[in-house]
């Protein structure tokens, strides 16, 4: 029963793993090419997914744990608040950026009905952690409710990758721009 149980996993794996790189060369991809990609039938895939939508939703998930893998590699709990909330947006953007075609096409759909907070919470928890230290520090202002600072983070984020995408900023200018705009708002001292 636990071989079973391992193989489910490896195929669940290696499903997501398929659904990533496919659906990021074509968003369009059918469910029967992610099954070929993964070396599965696309029964199997619907076993363990079943919908296109939960498929999905299931990568947009992937996605997010690898960037709050990022994150938590990027030491969110040491140094200055100001230090740590750029080192674990530059980990997040990293992260993210090996992604943007799946990200654009169905990271806005997946999250709308909901505004994304939920998809969002494990990077807000991380980014809340943050600016709590920072405003018992004394490092950022301590007015602005911390929710509300993190919502606002999390869209400049949104907007940056988005004028990058646009080509209105390179990605450099967008990530400067980020950077400034976070320091700003949290009022870093």
């Amino acid at each position: 029963m636990a071989k079973l149980r391992a193989d489910a996993q490896r195929s669940r794996a290696a499903i997501l793993d398929a659904a990533l790189s496919v659906l990021e060369a074509d968003p369009d991809a059918s469910v029967e090419g992610i099954a070929t990609a993964a070396g599965v039938t696309r029964q199997t895939v619907y076993a363990h997914f079943p919908s296109r939508e939960r498929l999905l939703a299931a990568v947009l998930d992937r996605l997010t744990e690898e960037a709050v893998d990022a994150m938590d590699a990027a030491g969110p709990d040491t140094g200055p608040a100001a230090d740590a909330i750029l080192r674990v947006l530059d980990a997040a953007r990293r992260a993210s950026s090996r992604y943007p075609k799946l990200l654009h096409r169905f990271g806005s759909t997946a999250s709308s009905a909901d505004d994304g907070r939920e998809q969002h919470e494990p990077v807000a928890e991380r980014l809340r952690r943050i600016v709590e230290r920072g405003q018992l520090a004394g490092e950022f202002d301590r007015q602005p409710p911390v929710d509300w600072l993190v919502t606002v983070i999390i869209q400049l984020g949104h907007a940056a990758a988005g004028e990058a995408e646009a080509g209105r900023l390179s990605p450099d200018e967008a990530e400067k721009e980020l950077s400034a705009t976070v320091l700003r708002v949290l009022g870093a001292s």
